[in-house]
């Protein structure tokens, strides 16, 4: 029997991504016309003694047409993106200067009573809380103007855009503008019914999403890189990441997920969607796959206050992960949350039966958890600035309520916040005891 001929991207052994092998029997499936002029968009990851000489050589051998270019460098994660056809990826694959190179895959937008149920209400106004002077990052399809964001200040501090490069504030699709709402709404034009957990919270909103809700990796990896070139200007504390993309290999090797640990390590709180790919086991998405981060679910409140009967919204991804860690870490109210409407989006046109009062529209999706989540750590970090990320994602998981079977909690803002105290007052006393024996 003759053994079918191992092809050539078949036996590259880690310097290629799964991704990427798949995008090449693509590619080869087609006519070999077509296949020579294909481009593929990758990420080239450095090794990590890689000299400037050796980088200057890739980049010559790959920037020479029109189909083959490598054009803007993710410090990052020490890599490099642009487009390669099949036959520059084959000639470079071996280069000295290459760790690994990815498909630059697609990413999307995590979309399929809350401020009672979590308790953050009870919150503000038993610790006179509010999110004021904490500053909470919307990684997403922009953000509009909407006056629960700018009355009776303007609480849009930043604009980022790295689809387009406008200046102002927008939101073509309209996810990213519900998803600030979900965090920071302030019920402005709604007698303060449709109001987010942090209301007072600082909003940097950075467009890594098109108009249709899609993106790249390489353009979500843009967005938390600007974030942390950002941090002390605007002191952002959080990142809410509700968007995603199909794991396909371990966190240590993921692009998306080393961005987001990147940006946990240089002490952002960064909170990511476990994914809507429910209910199936084993669908978390990245960055929502890497053990640093706070990976949250969406629970269905069935519309009440009480917790009875909630249960785990059934499009809400499982664990567990691709490396068969326990996620998500907790649980957020995500199905049929109003929040912020973006006029004239995608979202006002595709989901028109779900507009409320002109004003706001309802959406579901571990998207709407995600930033419910990113709202009740602002409460946190105000009760108590000196937390740490390690800390916020402790506090949450011990306080987080044990409702759905064996998995981590339900998250609880008033448990949460009672707890940040508690470590103020606990440092407090060993600062006091420190004095006295010296």
């Amino acid at each position: 029997m003759n053994r079918r001929q191992r092809i050539w991207f078949e036996e590259s052994g880690s310097r290629l991504d799964p991704g990427l092998i798949e995008q090449l029997r693509i590619s080869r499936r087609s006519t070999i016309q077509t296949a020579s002029s294909n481009e593929i968009p990758v990420i080239i990851r450095y090794r990590s003694r890689c000299g400037e000489d050796e980088k200057d050589d890739l980049l010559k051998q790959c920037n020479i047409d029109s189909h083959n270019h490598l054009e803007q460098e993710i410090r990052i994660i020490n890599s490099t993106k642009g487009r390669l056809t099949p036959e520059k990826i084959k000639e470079i694959k071996d280069h000295q200067a290459i760790e690994r190179i990815y498909y630059d895959r697609p990413v999307s937008a995590y979309l399929d009573i809350t401020d009672s149920q979590i308790g953050s209400g009870k919150v503000r106004e038993e610790h006179n809380l509010s999110g004021k002077g904490v500053t909470i990052a919307v990684l997403d399809t922009g953000i509009h103007p909407h006056a629960d964001l700018t009355t009776p200040e303007n609480r849009i501090i930043a604009f980022h855009d790295v689809i387009n490069g406008q200046a102002e504030p927008y939101d073509d699709n309209g996810h990213g503008t519900h998803c600030a709402g979900d965090a920071a709404g302030n019920g402005a034009l709604s007698d303060g019914e449709y109001k987010g957990p942090a209301p007072e919270s600082a909003i940097v909103g950075v467009k890594v999403l098109d108009g249709s809700g899609n993106g790249n990796l390489s353009h979500i990896i843009a967005g938390i890189e600007w974030c942390m070139h950002n941090k002390s200007t605007y002191d952002i504390r959080i990142l809410s990441l509700s968007l995603g993309s199909k794991a396909l290999e371990s966190y240590r090797n993921d692009p998306l997920s080393l961005a987001a640990q990147e940006a946990w390590h240089a002490g952002m709180i960064v909170c990511a969607a476990a994914g809507n790919d429910g209910p199936a086991p084993s669908t978390i998405g990245t960055p929502a796959i890497n053990p640093f981060i706070i990976t949250v679910g969406a629970a269905d409140d069935r519309d009440t206050v009480e917790r009875a009967d909630d249960t785990i919204a059934d499009f809400s991804s499982r664990g567990p992960t691709i490396d068969q860690l326990i996620k998500p870490d907790i649980y957020a109210p995500g199905t049929n949350i109003i929040s912020l409407l973006a006029p004239g989006s995608a979202a006002e046109t595709q989901y028109a039966d779900q507009v409320i009062e002109e004003n706001y529209i309802q959406m579901s999706g571990t998207s709407m958890a995600t930033p419910v989540c990113a709202g009740v750590i602002a409460l946190m970090l105000e009760a108590n600035p000196s937390l740490s990320p390690n800390d916020v994602k402790s506090i949450l998981q011990m306080t987080g309520e044990p409702v759905f079977g064996n998995q981590w909690g339900y998250i609880n803002a008033e448990s949460a916040v009672e707890m940040a105290l508690r470590y103020v007052e606990n440092r407090r006393q060993s600062a006091s005891v420190d004095s006295q024996s010296s």
